[in-house]
């Protein structure tokens, strides 16, 4: 009884979260999506947007064009290409983004069924988080998380096939979980199973390739375009780098700097893991290389939190962790809040956040990220709170 009284009440807070985000969203909805009226209302999302924009009104090939194809891995672009098969011509933006939404849905439950099952205590944290409920449509990330948490579930469980398989979904559908390979390949090598971990690597590649090489041979300029994109950018929305300039300290060199602090960090991460007192799971882990990318990115995208908030969760040790955690999600949903009412006011809005608080709600974010991330991993590092899953 009480097992089908959590269980519904679990639902009913996926159905009130979903609802809740959905409400959010519909405001632009119902209007067009018009700006700066989208970011005036915090209702912006890519899924209208790149309906028209990349072709998929039309039924276009997402990596037909060398210049205008998707911007997103091929599960994604694969996925909405074949949506856009489905889409009435009536109100055709607002049936793709319906239909997504409803997709969307569908993998956020799924997402939380599985943080449910990784962390049954903080079972609730995820479909309550605001920022998580604020961010849900922006655009599909939902898509890889999902993935991703079932290849840490998998892994955890030591179903070492079946993780390997879900990653490579995953990396081919938003590719930065390929940082998780880190934590697995020391987790691996501390356990001495270097065999599992080579096993392990060609699923995850086989699974990649499977979906990518294809594209990539026949479109190989329009596939190419989502990792152009991202290594040619500069500073962009949301990133420490980004709310530096606009306190006018500026970066020299950020092509050379950002991946010379990201390779730093991620063999500091490396050296921690293989210091710690005991073995830990994956799930344990997994956000700090999430944590690291993302906040030393050349971009900070407000659906991020989508990523970080369930790894979070998995990650949980103990109760006292959580004023650390909400403290976060605080900065998560101010800085929500400042990176529309900043693009409101770029977009020429009446009203909107002007650039100096606007920088200051980014490193407020890091700030909140920072902190948390620090008491997970000294928490992790004590013997009597590690892991012994």
């Amino acid at each position: 009884m009480l097992t089908k009284l959590v269980s519904r009440s679990f639902l009913g807070v996926l159905l009130l979260s979903s609802t809740l985000s959905f409400l959010k969203f519909n405001h632009c909805r119902l209007n067009n999506w018009a700006s700066p009226d989208n970011y005036v209302h915090a209702c912006y999302t890519d899924i209208p947007a790149l309906f028209s924009e990349r072709g998929l009104d039309t039924n276009t090939f997402p990596y037909l064009s060398a210049t205008n194809s998707f911007e997103y891995p091929p599960v994604i672009g694969l996925g909405n290409w074949l949506i856009s098969f489905i889409t009435p011509g009536t109100n055709s933006h607002r049936f793709f983004f319906d239909i997504n939404a409803v997709i969307i849905i569908a993998l956020f439950f799924l997402s939380a069924f599985i943080v449910r099952k990784i962390a049954p205590t903080y079972q609730y944290i995820f479909p309550l988080a605001p920022a998580v409920i604020a961010s849900l449509f922006i655009n599909w990330d939902i898509w890889a998380v999902v993935t991703t948490l079932a290849a840490i579930y998998y892994f955890d469980k030591k179903k070492y096939k079946q993780s390997g398989i879900w990653l490579g979904i995953s990396i081919a559908t938003k590719f930065f979980p390929i940082v998780l390979l880190l934590p697995v390949a020391i987790i691996f090598y501390r356990s001495g199973q270097l065999k599992h971990l080579l096993r392990y690597l060609l699923t995850t590649f086989s699974f990649w390739a499977a979906i990518n090489i294809p594209i990539a041979i026949i479109y190989f300029d329009g596939w190419w375009r989502f990792f152009k994109l991202n290594l040619e950018r500069g500073e962009d929305f949301g990133s420490i780098w980004y709310g530096l300039s606009l306190l006018d300290i500026k970066v020299s060199n950020l092509d050379l700097l950002y991946p010379l602090i990201s390779l730093i960090l991620f063999a500091l991460l490396a050296y921690y893991l293989l210091k710690l007192a005991y073995l830990p799971n994956l799930a344990a882990v997994a956000l700090f290389a999430v944590v690291i990318f993302t906040t030393l990115s050349k971009v900070y995208s407000p659906q991020y939190v989508l990523w970080l908030t369930p790894l979070a969760v998995i990650a949980l040790q103990k109760s006292g962790q959580l004023i650390a955690f909400w403290f976060w999600q605080g900065c998560e949903f101010i800085y929500h809040l400042a990176i529309w009412q900043y693009l409101a006011l770029v977009s020429d809005a009446q009203f909107g956040l002007p650039a100096g608080a606007y920088a200051i709600a980014s490193l407020l974010r890091v700030l909140g990220v920072s902190i948390f991330t620090y008491r997970l991993m000294r928490d992790l590092s004590a013997p009597s709170t590690a892991r012994k899953d």
